[in-house]
């Protein structure tokens, strides 16, 4: 083991953008890739800047090497960076003896030699690594002109249309292993996964995803199309491991999916309920790995899209070298789980181009199911034909004259900037400039601020509509951005939120389930999430619905006569908000958990409001 010095620097910290190594000497292509990886995770965690402070051991102490192995270790660091289509902007060399620890020198872009093998001179390197964004050069007015179309003649979509009435939202959930980030990857790119997380890398985040393969986040991923209906695909041109920007793609496509990339593992399951409730998706892409079975997972996914009123479209993938009968009992599953009474839906298999226009009109009965594979390309087009016809659901765009509602559902503070909120604008439209109300805190109340720029798909623009997923600059104080938090909501004038609300509910049918007065759940409300209180129940007279449970006199009842609901019960129930006041409006459809999806409904009324302070 190599000596150890004096400590020079604090500890490294497992987030961030600053990495220390000891030394980089003759990697083996696996090392290296790993370490291609981590510079890319550092470059991510410093919005495209990262810095590696070679000589440096993990607890900040001098690592006591020559002149020889730290110029040899930054070679290797520069030849990561290229891979990455990063460039080394400055390397700061510090010098020393082994007495001093090689601390004391000032720092240098020119190393001393060192006289002689045996030298005892230490030396340690500060490399600074940045990629080039290419979202932040200029584009030209006149880039695009040779894009070709059917119709030279035909008007051409601004970008802020095509990102909200010509933009289709589509969820893609499944098990943990049914391929969903290597399917995304392969639409968006354009390109065929190697087996081997290829595609997967280009769209993923975090550093424990792209090491695991696994996606905890809640990410949405755009994929553009031509007026010919041709995918608009390819990669970054200057990072070549990544897909091409979401601006070039908007300002290219006549129309958009936005792909809604949720988790899979049981241990996620909150957050992809989250991310189903606050999506506002068209439909819903329900992944089956064909060489397994579907699993309980499969069945809560596809009951959770069935609850909140999503199509489904059932794709299955790894199709390549799949045995048949191993397909064929996949496939007998699934179609089993979607003629349940719960589903409703006709299995309807689409092998041809005829088959995917005689379903798009039959969404609301059928559900289409595809046999692809990412590696071979097998069903990819048939997918791609699909996803550029299928029809739009939602019309945001006839809410612009609505009230402006943004509901935030991510908070950031950008250096030179401030505090920027973003998340899905419901409704209404927004001037940049102008003034808006953010909240509620947890005292009901909003803050009065103003928004000083907004951005669609990483685009400056001065207008944000309905339909679009916009990010906002807020003009706030410091102590204003600690009080931010993901479920606010962004309006012009201040709005009444309420703790209590009234909501017809049904509980779903499965594991045992009993609910009464008092009963706790955690609700999610578009992007609201929070525990609530059930206070008053009220069965609903249906004709389908059992009486109601008289309950025992044991102490956690509420008395003789507490109604009880069931799985299969309907009842109209008021819910109390346990912590803060929220600010939900009559309509909006909700979901309630334990653990499980026990139950959906719909609010029917805020009984009591809390007067806003602006």
């Amino acid at each position: 083991m190599s000596p150890k010095g004096a400590k020079i620097l604090p500890a490294e910290k497992e987030d961030g953008n600053v990495e220390y190594k000891r030394h980089i000497l003759s990697p083996t292509h696996e090392r290296a890739v790993k370490l291609t990886t981590q510079m890319s995770y550092r470059l991510d965690e410093g919005d495209g800047e990262c810095i590696y402070e070679v000589g440096v051991e993990d607890d900040g102490s001098h690592s006591m090497l020559v002149l020889e192995n730290v110029l040899a270790s930054v070679d290797c660091i520069e030849a990561f960076a290229g891979t990455l289509n990063a460039v080394l902007v400055s390397k700061k060399f510090v010098q020393g003896t082994e007495a001093d620890g090689g601390g004391g020198g000032l720092p240098t872009d020119a190393p001393t030699s060192s006289p002689s093998p045996g030298s005892k001179i230490t030396t340690r390197c500060q490399v600074v690594i940045r990629r080039v964004e290419t979202h932040l050069i200029a584009s030209l007015p006149d880039e695009h002109k040779d894009i070709k179309v059917e119709d030279d003649d035909a008007p051409r979509h601004s970008i802020g249309e095509t990102l909200s009435a010509r933009n289709t939202r589509v969820a893609v959930v499944g098990n943990v292993d049914a391929g969903k980030s290597t399917l995304i990857g392969s639409l968006t790119t354009g390109s065929l996964d190697d087996g081997r997380g290829k595609c997967r890398t280009s769209i993923m985040k975090h550093r424990h995803e792209i090491e695991s393969g696994r996606t905890s986040t809640c990410a949405t991923h755009l994929m553009g199309f031509r007026r010919d209906g041709s995918a608009i695909g390819g990669r970054d041109r200057v990072r070549a491991h990544r897909r091409r920007p979401e601006d070039e793609v908007a300002r290219e496509a006549d129309r958009v999916v936005t792909f809604m990339d949720l988790a899979g593992h049981e241990r996620y399951l909150k957050t992809t309920i989250h991310g189903v409730s606050s999506g506002f998706a068209d439909y819903a892409l329900i992944l089956v790995n064909s060489r397994h079975p579907p699993t309980h997972m499969t069945q809560h996914h596809l009951n959770l899209c069935c609850s909140f009123g999503i199509p489904p479209i059932v794709i299955f993938t790894k199709v390549d070298g799949c045995p048949e009968h191993a397909l064929n009992t996949s496939r007998q599953e699934v179609c089993k789980m979607l003629r349940a009474p719960d589903v409703g839906r006709r299995p309807f298999s689409v092998r041809t181009d005829a088959d995917v226009d005689t379903v798009m009109e039959k969404m609301h009965q059928l559900a289409p199911i595809i046999e692809t594979s990412a590696v071979t390309g097998e069903g990819l087009d048939l997918l791609r034909r699909m996803l550029f016809n299928i029809p739009k659901r939602r019309r945001h765009e006839s809410k612009a004259n609505r009230p402006f509602e943004l509901l935030v559902e991510d908070i950031f503070n950008v250096p030179g900037v401030g505090a920027v909120v973003s998340g899905f604008v419901n409704a209404g439209e927004l001037e940049v400039g102008g003034h808006v109300h953010v909240g509620p805190l947890d005292d009901g109340s909003f803050i009065k601020t103003l928004a000083k720029s907004a951005h669609i798909a990483r685009i400056n623009t001065s207008t944000v509509v309905a339909g679009q997923n916009a990010c906002l600059a807020l003009a706030l104080a410091k102590d204003q951005r600690k009080k931010l938090r993901r479920g606010m909501v962004v309006m012009r004038e201040a709005p009444a939120p309420t703790r209590t609300f009234d909501a017809e509910i049904c509980v779903l049918k499965g594991e045992g389930t009993t609910i009464r007065r008092s009963y706790q759940a955690f609700v999610h409300i578009l992007n609201v999430r929070q525990s609530a209180f059930a206070r008053h129940i009220e069965m609903l007279n249906t004709g389908s619905i059992l009486p109601p449970t008289r309950s025992g006199g044991g102490k956690d009842c509420e008395g003789e006569g507490t109604v009880v609901l069931r799985p299969g019960a309907r009842a109209r129930v008021r819910f109390e908000f346990a912590k803060r006041p929220e600010y939900i409006r009559p309509g909006m459809r909700m979901l309630f958990r334990d653990g499980r999806v026990r139950g959906v409904g719909i609010i029917t009324g805020i009984p009591e409001v809390v007067a806003a302070v602006g």
